[in-house]
């Protein structure tokens, strides 16, 4: 018998959403007659524990029978039981120093550590995350954001929302006061997050056009673009693009993002970055009479990285500051010449019941058979550490674990 745990975020501001639903945990329970499941009680999560109840599913306060403990941000140090296997994303693996402890923590007490991050295709595509979940609240919050900078609409905030459908259902209110205003956004990225922010544009209507149409032809209502990397960056040297060569070789290209800063007024960024890709835009680009931003959505949240105005990350509650393009500073959002950045880091926690959903539903199709699975290939290589030690594939983490 398998007993898996399903862990109260006790990280704050706590995180709503949960590795499985309550009719998730019955649809295991019915597929897997050696498993359990135990439910840490939580006050926090978008479930009640009266949901899980009524399915059956035990809600306790105490998870030191399980297995297999399931979270989703990372436990705080003292909530770690010993000797147990967890998965949650940890955001380690880039020798991130806020979290240090918390690995040296796990390998004190004898955890098998499996990050969520890590749990990858043979192909190298990650399995689980919230990237299109995050792409759907970051583009309804930088138009939630269009709305007030221009005193055009007003719309609740995302965690306002029930769930995604009322989500689209605001937006269609002010779908033709977005449509009429011919707005030019610019959606960078190719991954689950750019997906996410264009699939909400087109739920409201919104119509998509070629990078080179939305360059050099004219629209009479608004329109969005989508910027894959190979179009967002070029080879130093000019020689063709190959992705292969880009995603090792980070610091021999440029960034070719610069004539969309001067035909876009909205941004909705959501590219992986690392300190070796060159940014959007400079600082002092921002300054030119030419630059026509004038809301930026950060989805990515890099701080200072591929949106180089992006100096901090921001809360639901707070989600927008102002950048001052000519004094080359933060400045209070929504006034008349300021750049307005929305940096909310957390974004799918502002629709946890959707995000958990489709969270579990993955988890239950391809990651709940590997972890009952001893041999598997994929539990394996997500795997930092076990037995007190860090695993072979992530022995690069020795130095950040282990500093001298």
């Amino acid at each position: 018998m398998i007993t898996l745990g399903l862990i109260k975020e006790n990280k704050q501001p706590a995180d709503r959403r949960v590795a499985l639903t309550p009719t998730q945990c019955l649809a295991i329970l019915s597929l897997y007659k050696n498993c359990d499941i135990l439910v840490e009680s939580s006050t926090d999560r978008v479930f009640s524990d009266a949901a899980y109840t009524n399915q059956g599913i035990k809600v306790t306060q105490d998870l030191s029978s399980c297995d297999i403990l399931l979270g989703i941000k990372e436990v705080p140090i003292n909530d770690l039981i010993k000797d147990k296997t967890y998965l949650f994303f940890s955001h380690t693996i880039k020798k991130q120093d806020y979290n240090r402890g918390l690995l040296q923590a796990m390998i004190e007490k004898n955890i098998r550590f499996i990050d969520y991050e890590c749990l990858v295709w043979h192909s190298g595509a990650r399995i689980l995350g919230f990237g299109r979940y995050a792409g759907l609240v970051g583009a309804y919050e930088t138009l939630k954001a269009v709305g007030k900078k221009l005193n055009a609409f007003a719309i609740k905030p995302a965690y306002e929302c029930a769930n995604y459908s009322e989500m689209v259902k605001v937006l269609k209110h002010i779908a033709p006061d977005l449509k009429n205003n011919n707005h030019k956004i610019v959606i960078t990225g190719s991954g689950r997050v750019s997906h996410g922010s264009a699939e909400l544009l087109n739920e409201i209507g919104l119509k998509k056009v070629t990078p080179h149409a939305f360059l050099h032809a004219s629209h009479s209502e608004s329109v969005y673009t989508i910027l894959d990397t190979h179009e967002l960056y070029a080879r130093i040297d000019g020689e063709p693009w190959n992705d292969e060569h880009f995603h090792h070789n980070h610091s021999l290209y440029k960034s070719i993002f610069k004539p969309y800063t001067t035909v876009a007024d909205i941004v909705i960024n959501g590219v992986f970055w690392d300190k070796a890709i060159p940014p959007h835009f400079s600082k002092e680009d921002t300054k030119s009479s030419d630059f026509s931003i004038k809301v930026i959505g950060d989805i990515s949240c890099d701080i200072e990285g591929s949106i180089p105005i992006t100096l901090k990350d921001t809360h639901a509650d707070n989600p927008v500051f102002g950048w001052d393009a000519q004094r080359q500073s933060e400045c209070e959002p929504f006034v008349k010449n300021s750049i307005d950045v929305m940096a909310v880091s957390n974004l799918p926690t502002e629709l946890p019941s959707d995000a958990s959903e489709g969270f579990g539903d993955e988890l239950i199709k391809s990651i709940i058979p590997e972890l009952i699975n001893p041999k598997s290939d994929i539990i394996k290589n997500a795997t930092l550490c076990e037995n007190g030690h860090l695993t072979e594939k992530f022995q690069y983490l020795s130095d950040y674990v282990f500093p001298h």
